[in-house]
């Protein structure tokens, strides 16, 4: 064994003594909620295509036109031969959808995040991040070398706390966070964010992923409270509720520019196939004209979360907090075997101490099934 195989074989030696070895395992999506895996066919709690869009005749119907019409791929960066037309019309259709100017599609929501807030801030700015936000949001913190501090999770007497000890000494300064928490289920408080940010002249971004197509009759966390809290920055990603792929950056007019100029995720990488653009598109048109579609993901949610008498869901996210990664492994095995696919999640991912399992609702779960999976987990895991 070389050098570098030794080095691999023992990272993952530790990693399985921890019991934080992941491992990809072959899974077959039927449709929006059933699976097969192992040869075992699941009903899916573990997906983030919320509105189980990915199988709709209108959303394959499109992504197959733009196929036939325009070719499998963008071909290049969008910057260099890459920016097909569709793009513009769905970067439209989303500005419109988040009342901004304009918006800016990147190669995926992972790529948006590392690409826009390096763009933004950078060596002598302050960033503050909620302690929960996503790992994308993180890697764009670290790459802009800007000052980046951790705030407590959803704590705004700390953030007012962090902006009042340093806002003077910084340039600029950005406030960033999830408006979901994707293993929480819990949303930001925006509003009085955005506030905060107003008053220390700062600005605030928020990642939509786990929002868009199913708050507020689907236009996101930001709106979720009813009126459009001043966020300057929204976020989101088309590769969950609108179920297909790519991320997004709504915008004014001069930041989006800048945006498409400067960000290197997005200079540097071919564009969205057509086929992702028009599926995307395909789904805004659902979201758009069905809100009972859009409501079912949260309702589903909150039903389960009665009838477990845990607090009510806010986001169609409920984890259940166990703990011990080996009692949350085998949390997901029984459930398994109930016919559910229910996928524990370990650190790093969350925080150590608090493996869990993580329920992600859609709104093609049948409500007997919600049922019976409160009733499992009440019987054979909360006991």
């Amino acid at each position: 064994m070389n050098a570098l195989d030794s080095f691999a074989a023992s990272k993952l030696d530790a990693l399985e003594r921890a019991h934080l070895r992941r491992a990809l395992v072959d899974t077959a999506r039927e449709d929006g909620v059933w699976i097969v895996r192992d040869e075992k066919r699941l009903l899916s709690f573990s997906c983030n295509d919320y509105l189980n869009l990915t199988h709709h005749p209108k959303v394959k119907a499109a992504a197959i036109a733009a196929i036939e019409e325009h070719g499998a791929g963008a071909g290049a960066s969008r910057l260099v031969t890459g920016n097909h037309p569709l793009f513009a019309e769905l970067e439209a259709r989303l500005a419109k959808l988040k009342e901004t100017e304009a918006a800016c599609i990147f190669g995926s929501g992972y790529l948006a995040n590392a690409g826009i807030i390096p763009v933004l801030v950078g060596e002598g700015d302050l960033l503050l991040i909620d302690e929960f936000s996503h790992s994308c949001l993180w890697a764009g913190s670290q790459l802009s070398r800007a000052n980046v501090q951790t705030f407590r999770h959803n704590d705004l007497s700390h953030v007012e706390e962090l902006l009042s000890q340093g806002r003077g000494k910084h340039q600029q300064a950005m406030i960033v966070t999830d408006g979901v928490f994707s293993m929480d289920g819990d949303l930001a408080p925006l509003h009085e964010l955005g506030a905060l940010a107003r008053t220390h002249n700062a600005w605030l971004m928020s990642d939509d992923a786990h929002g868009l197509g199913v708050l507020a009759n689907g236009r996101g966390s930001v709106f979720a409270s009813g009126t459009k809290a001043p966020v300057d920055l929204q976020m989101g990603t088309l590769s969950k509720a609108l179920g297909s792929y790519g991320g997004y950056l709504c915008a004014s007019r001069a930041v989006i520019d800048l945006i498409k100029t400067r960000a290197r995720t997005l200079i540097y990488s071919t564009g969205l196939p057509p086929a992702s653009v028009a599926a995307a598109m395909a789904a805004l048109g659902i979201i758009e004209t069905d809100p009972d579609l859009t409501a079912r993901p949260l309702a589903n949610a909150q039903a389960f979360t009665r009838a477990l008498n845990l607090p009510l869901a806010q986001s169609p996210i409920v984890p259940i907090v166990i703990g011990d990664e080996v009692v949350a492994l085998n949390a997901q095995k029984v459930l398994e075997r109930e016919g559910f696919l229910v996928t524990a999640i370990r650190p790093p991912t969350v925080p150590a101490g608090t493996a869990r399992l993580r329920v992600a609702f859609t709104a093609g779960h049948p409500m007997v099934e919600v049922e019976r999976l409160a009733s499992v987990i009440r019987q054979r895991i909360l006991l």
